[in-house]
């Protein structure tokens, strides 16, 4: 067997690696749907994504520990008498067993942790938005205005499409502009600093990076809310900070929800 042949297996291996992900992130989203839909983070189609969650995670976690134990290896050999190479087989079974064994809590991977935080998430958020709806029929300008959140990117200044965390900072970015940031900081051998004022984070690496489904799923509905109240307003003559504006808002709520004067 030549060495030569291993880097192949590895980088297709890799690549599972990223169809594993973006499982994992659709089945987040889908269990976001639930959530959602149902208003609860108990009921049985949850749980079952949840378990999906866990079996994807159990076979990243192989790979991982697999392709560690043949690099480890492989770099090892590399280095001893050709002889070596018949025992390299036996060197990577012992060295992944070793791998598994130190690792072997997949409730700890990162994408499960992000699963059971977006849900938790979420739940709080239908509820501040439930909350925000009775306001809204009182003062919908206030509503709207103590709802809204920065959606922003501080690196291009406009509203995300992929919100990544920074799980150092807490700060979000973009994630395209981020990530090529990142790249372009790489290649001129430079550290990417968070572009937050006043954010003490001068090394922010890919992996600080995690894509927030809840803070995506939020500027989602802010754009559709958005395009609502763009067309509500269309519908009054009234300059939105008047009172015959929010009279007016009042009285189309309660007609909407079928509740009379």
């Amino acid at each position: 067997m030549s060495l030569s042949s291993i880097q192949p297996t590895l980088s297709t291996l890799k690549t599972c690696q990223v169809d594993i992900g973006t499982g994992m992130d659709i089945v987040s989203d889908v269990a976001l749907d639930l959530v959602e839909a149902q208003g609860t983070d108990d009921s049985p189609s949850l749980r079952k994504l949840e378990q999906m969650m866990l079996e994807c995670a159990t076979l990243d976690r192989e790979i991982n520990c697999f392709v560690e134990s043949v690099e480890q290896m492989t770099a090892q050999v590399r280095h001893e008498p050709p002889h070596a190479m018949f025992t390299l087989l036996d060197s990577v079974k012992v060295r992944f067993s070793e791998l598994m064994a130190a690792d072997a809590d997949v409730q700890r991977h990162s994408k499960v942790v992000a699963f059971r935080d977006s849900i938790r998430k979420s739940v709080s958020q239908g509820n501040q938005m439930a909350a925000a709806n009775v306001e809204e029929e009182l003062d919908e300008d206030i509503a709207v205005t103590q709802s809204q959140t920065n959606f922003t990117c501080p690196l291009t200044q406009v509203e995300m499409v992929n919100p990544v965390k920074n799980k150092k900072c807490q700060h979000y970015y973009d994630q395209e502009a981020a990530l090529a940031m990142i790249k372009t900081k790489h290649n001129n051998k430079k550290k990417f600093r968070c572009p937050v004022v006043g954010c003490g984070n001068m090394d922010v690496k890919q992996s600080d990076l995690e894509l927030d489904l809840v803070m995506k799923r939020m500027i989602q509905n802010h754009k559709r809310q958005s395009g609502k109240r763009a067309r509500k307003m269309a519908d009054f003559p009234y300059r939105n900070d008047s009172w015959a504006y929010k009279i007016a808002v009042m009285m189309r709520n309660k007609h909407e929800k079928g509740i009379s004067m």
